[in-house]
Parts: structure tokens; C-alpha cells; sequence
């Protein structure tokens, strides 16, 4: 099969940084895995993570993917809800090799069947994302999906990325005061779009243009950004009681005492991989969320974020993806399609 590896960890304007190569097919499937031919995929921040330079060597090629949609070709003896023929979508499992192949083996329970609506690009756009934004509000915070949000005000930073863009729906759905920051013309009409009540400019200090909204404080705010440089300016923003969501690890340590103490404001983790990584019991979960998101995209009360295409999927368009990845730039989700 086609696939685009690495195996050693350069910066992505080296021509080996990813790279295209052709390995045995995998296995047939056994256990909950099902067997799935990758029609697109999507890239994430976690990608270039782990592609990131580092001395290490992989003795083998190493596929990286971590977003996918495609045909399942066959199913283990334990992997129940699919059939050969259904179109599915899944964010996998980062201690597995990843998407970036014509197939691959997944974990069945942390799959569901694509939105009927979306086109394999479109669909390979939202798994990671979707499951990041939704346990992180609905399952690390303790605000339910329908009505948690009614009479709560949010502060989603980096709205426009690609966790903001399906989390802003979501907590506009919950019934959240959406407050969303961008800084470009073009993420600020994404945010607005999308269903943030209000668009303030992460550049700037964040409480002054709160206040001029008319919010003192926020209920409820997630950093999907930069955890340290926005940590202080949290603990003055977050209402006594509130809670904050991260998912990007802090460079230096953070100061847990006051206000965050004193004002018991909770502070919820998220790292969508946790569930496959250690086989948790509810490691079904994956599956049910992303069945839920099909739903709500299919009936209309969600759409989709993918904003562009590269094609087809191979080592250059991927290095590509990774550069506009790194510069921080991006909107939405970028996707691969097709080999």
C-alpha cells in the first residue's frame, strides 16, 4: 500500500521529513479492529508534534494521521455495528500507525459511520476536533451538551482553529453566550458565522474588551491556544466557581494558588487520545460522540469545518499542510484527498 512515513524528525521544509513509501498491506483484522481503506484525511496541531525535530531514529517508517474517512474492507470477530462497505470516519489511536495510508487498522469502538451528508474530505475534517470540543465541555466540565449552557457565558480562545470552529457550534447549542477571539478579518466573520454571539482580539488584554461587552466575568472559559501566555488574565476573567478547559500543555510551570484557589475554579484536561492510549473501559465513548456528531450534522443543527483540500495524499501535500499548520495561520480544518 501507499503510505507517507518518517523516520527521522526534521523540520518540514526538509524534503525526509515526510516522505513517500510503499508497506505491506496490514493484517486482517482481528479482535474490535476493522480494516479500513482511507479515502481522505485531516491534519492537526498533534501531527506536527510529533513530527517535530528530535534526535530519535525510527528503525522502521513511522505513518503519523491522526483524522480519517474511508470504506471499511473487513471487521475482526469482536467488532460489532460495521459491515465490508460502510463509510466511516475516526480520529484513531496516537500509539497505532496513524492515517496517513492507503489502509489501516482501527479500533472499532472508537469509529462510527460518517455523516451521510459530507463527502469523504469533509467528514475527515471533524473527528479530533469534535471529539476534543465535545468531552472537554460535556465530560470534563460538568456542563451537559442540550441545555448546560443556559444563563452561562463561554470564552472560547482561538475560536477560529480547528477544535474552536466545532466547539463554538456545540456551546452555542448548549446554550452558551458564545465569546469567541480572533484577530483577522477573516476569523473574526469564521467565528461569527459559526455562532459566537461576540468576536474579541486575543492580541489585545482580553478583560477590558469583556467589560466593554458588558461581561465582569465568564462562567466558563477554554484555552485552546497557548496555556501559559493566557493563564493569569484567566484567573482574573473566571467567575468564583468557574471552570477552565485546556489541551495544549504548558511550557513553564503555572501558578495553581491564588485567584485560582481562592476562587475554586475548576480545571479540566482534555487529551482526546487518553481513552484508546490506556483501553479505558468506556473507551467506547469515542464511538458514541462522533455517532451523535454524524447526527447533528445530518440533521442540520451542526456543520462541518473543513475550509480546504490538498490532493493527492502524498509526502509534498503533506509537508505542506504541515507548514501552514505551523504558521498559525490556518482556518477550520485542512484536509488530504485521495491518492
Amino acid at each position: 500500500m501507499k503510505a507517507v512515513a518518517l523516520t527521522r524528525y526534521l523540520p518540514i521544509d526538509d524534503p525526509q521529513s515526510l516522505v513517500d513509501v510503499e508497506l505491506p498491506d496490514p493484517a486482517a483484522p482481528t479482535g474490535f479492529d476493522v480494516l479500513v481503506r482511507v479515502d481522505a484525511v485531516s491534519v492537526n496541531p498533534v501531527d506536527t508534534k510529533v513530527r517535530a525535530p528530535k534526535p530519535q531514529v525510527e528503525t522502521q517508517p513511522k505513518v503519523l494521521g491522526y483524522d480519517a474517512a474511508g470504506i471499511v474492507e473487513a471487521v475482526g470477530d469482536k467488532a460489532s455495528g460495521f459491515k465490508p462497505g460502510d463509510r466511516v470516519y475516526y480520529a484513531g489511536d496516537i500509539t497505532r500507525p496513524g492515517s496517513n495510508a492507503q489502509l489501516q487498522l482501527v479500533d472499532s469502538r472508537i469509529v462510527a459511520i460518517a455523516p451521510k451528508t459530507l463527502d469523504a474530505a469533509q467528514a475527515a475534517a471533524l473527528p479530533l476536533t469534535a471529539l476534543t470540543a465535545w468531552e472537554l465541555l460535556f465530560q470534563r466540565m460538568p456542563f451537559d451538551s442540550e441545555h448546560g449552557g443556559k444563563g452561562k457565558s463561554l470564552l472560547i480562545i482561538a475560536g477560529a482553529g480547528g477544535v474552536g470552529s466545532i466547539a463554538i457550534q456545540l456551546a452555542r447549542r448548549a446554550g452558551f453566550t458564545v465569546i469567541a477571539t480572533a484577530s483577522r478579518e477573516d476569523t473574526i466573520a469564521w467565528c461569527r458565522e459559526l455562532g459566537a454571539h461576540h468576536v474579541i482580539d486575543h492580541r489585545k488584554p482580553l478583560h477590558p474588551q469583556l467589560k466593554a461587552l458588558g461581561f465582569q466575568t465568564v462562567d466558563a472559559a477554554l484555552n485552546l491556544y497557548d496555556t501559559n501566555h493566557y493563564w493569569d488574565e484567566l484567573g482574573e476573567i473566571l467567575a468564583p466557581q468557574g471552570h477552565v478547559g485546556l489541551i495544549v500543555e504548558p511550557k513553564e510551570p503555572v501558578r495553581l494558588g491564588d485567584p485560582y484557589k481562592f476562587k475554586c475554579i475548576g480545571i479540566h484536561w482534555e487529551m482526546m487520545f487518553g481513552r484508546p492510549r490506556f483501553q479505558t473501559p468506556d473507551m467506547d465513548e469515542q464511538g458514541r460522540i462522533l455517532a451523535r456528531v454524524a447526527a447533528l450534522i445530518d440533521s442540520g443543527e451542526l456543520r462541518g469545518t473543513h475550509r480546504d483540500t490538498l490532493s493527492p495524499i502524498n509526502a509534498q501535500n503533506l509537508r505542506e499542510a504541515h507548514r501552514r499548520l505551523e504558521s498559525g495561520a490556518t482556518i477550520g480544518k485542512l484536509v488530504l484527498s485521495g491518492w
